[in-house]
């Protein structure tokens, strides 16, 4: 199996509460590469736009000003079966409901702020790291086995994160 890529988010509320290394503490050790990782503070035009899907929602505004509220922590984590195993270390969206050992269950404070998100399919993932990281090649491949990252390899033509990662420069 490839290995496979999806979008991580440490939200406001678990940044401000000081829980960020502890949830990073997680994400290694449940056997997640972090690819990237960057300290941001999403404007409301980037809010709207990453959570356009729920723009018709009564919830909507309040969902922008909370993760305009203060700065997030993103990633682009790697690991097979990278969406599904994140979804399942994040817990249930109400941190009542999550099982005993998820993010959400140890770092939420409630449905609005549960601490984490993350992308809920391939398609997700690629549009989501694409809005922060601007990562676009990465939505129509997911297969990461030859170059890992987007930078230019002085040694030939790919696409990779060094030239020690590259098989063409081995």
């Amino acid at each position: 199996m490839n290995k496979q890529l999806t979008f991580a988010m440490i939200k406001p509320d678990a940044v401000a509460a000081n829980n960020t290394g502890k949830i990073i503490d997680l994400i290694e050790k449940n056997g997640f590469n972090i690819m990237m990782m960057d300290k941001v503070t999403f404007n409301t035009e980037l809010a709207e736009e990453f959570y356009a899907v729920h723009k018709n929602k009564p919830f909507f505004k309040e969902l922008v000003n909370f993760i305009t509220s203060g700065p997030v922590i993103v990633m682009a984590l790697e690991k097979e079966n990278a969406i599904a195993d994140w979804r399942t270390l994040m817990g249930a969206t109400n941190p009542a409901d999550a099982k005993e050992g998820t993010i959400r269950k140890l770092f939420a404070k409630s449905i609005g702020e549960n601490a984490v998100h993350g992308s809920d399919s391939e398609e997700n993932a690629a549009q989501e790291l694409d809005q922060v990281f601007g990562l676009s090649d990465l939505a129509e491949d997911f297969d990461l086995e030859e170059c890992e990252l987007d930078c230019d390899c002085d040694e030939c033509d790919e696409d990779c994160d060094c030239e020690e990662d590259c098989d063409e420069c081995d």
